[in-house]
């Protein structure tokens, strides 16, 4: 097949766009005579600013638009960040190989610089993820979790102008963005990141094996096994990317290690196990995390 050019579907962020360029650049060095021509759009998630992530409601809030734009072959590869993706893809469409992950944890960011534990009593905490909230009332019942939207820069700015002493942030998306935020990691086992974060998922038309063939040249091999187990441990929870799951895994060498956590939406109650097993069968290991959560009741605290 005698193609040139890829079309990359992106969201207009400038978050979205740094994860995207990332992908094209090593898309180009991979393959020289590719052009890859950027395609920036609106989601439904940038266009639903007033209410929480778990309340705006839609499936993929983040990505639906770009999926349609695949189905009718407007672009080739759309770039997401994974923990926004469902875990039923639109049908028709595939997840490609997965490029080499940034830092999975939450951080805490703060003018001061404070932990957790040095927050003031009452301390407000801005963010809209219900998994984010849920752990930070388990550790804190006494802060006072805001709810606050936008992407990263109007995050920050709301931090500086007050509206909150302190934000739950991803860390990957202040490393890619280049941002010094002070920032205190909210480190694993006690607080778990969500499913995928830190990783791109690149999604394609299922019949594209022309595009998958040259996708090949990103996958880094402990990235797709941490984050297939980690999707597989969700899919069995029957949950979706904004409901109070989280979950963290760690290959090392041909073994895969993987915590995962489900907690009540006030924090008040959790379930938490983990599960090891063969990088190759990631899948299998998060399967059965899920399922063992589901008969200890975790069905009751979604």
């Amino acid at each position: 097949m005698n193609r040139r050019v890829v079309r990359v579907g992106t969201r207009k962020s400038p978050l979205a766009l740094r994860q995207s360029r990332w992908v094209m650049d090593r898309l180009a060095a991979a393959w020289p005579e590719l052009a890859c021509v950027e395609v920036p759009m609106v989601t439904e998630g940038d266009r639903v600013l007033d209410q929480p992530l778990d309340q705006a409601g839609g499936r993929g809030l983040f990505v639906a638009e770009m999926e349609e734009a695949l189905l009718r072959g407007d672009i080739d590869l759309a770039v997401h960040s994974m923990k926004d993706l469902p875990i039923d893809l639109a049908t028709g469409l595939t997840l490609g190989p997965v490029p080499l992950r940034a830092d999975p944890r939450d951080v805490l960011v703060s003018r001061e610089g404070w932990t957790l534990e040095e927050l003031p009593y009452g301390a407000r905490v801005g963010t809209g993820s219900p998994r984010r909230r849920a752990q930070l009332l388990a550790h804190r019942p006494d802060l006072q979790v805001v709810a606050l939207r936008g992407n990263l820069e109007t995050r920050l700015r709301k931090l500086e102008e007050g509206q909150a002493e302190a934000l739950v942030l991803a860390a990957a998306g202040l490393d890619r963005m280049g941002y010094g935020a002070e920032r205190v990691p909210l480190e694993p086992p006690a607080f778990l990141p969500a499913v995928g974060q830190g990783a791109l998922g690149l999604e394609l038309r299922a019949g594209d094996a022309w595009l998958l063939d040259r996708l090949a040249a990103l996958r880094d091999p402990a990235a797709e096994a941490a984050t297939r187990a980690e999707r597989a441990f969700l899919h069995a929870l029957g949950g979706g990317c904004h409901l109070p799951i989280a979950a963290w895994s760690e290959v090392r060498g041909d073994r895969l290690h993987l915590l995962g956590r489900v907690v009540r939406t006030d924090g008040a109650r959790r379930l938490e196990g983990e599960e090891e097993g063969s990088a190759d069968a990631a899948e299998d290991v998060g399967r059965r995390l899920g399922e063992g959560l589901l008969a200890s009741g975790a069905r009751a605290l979604l």
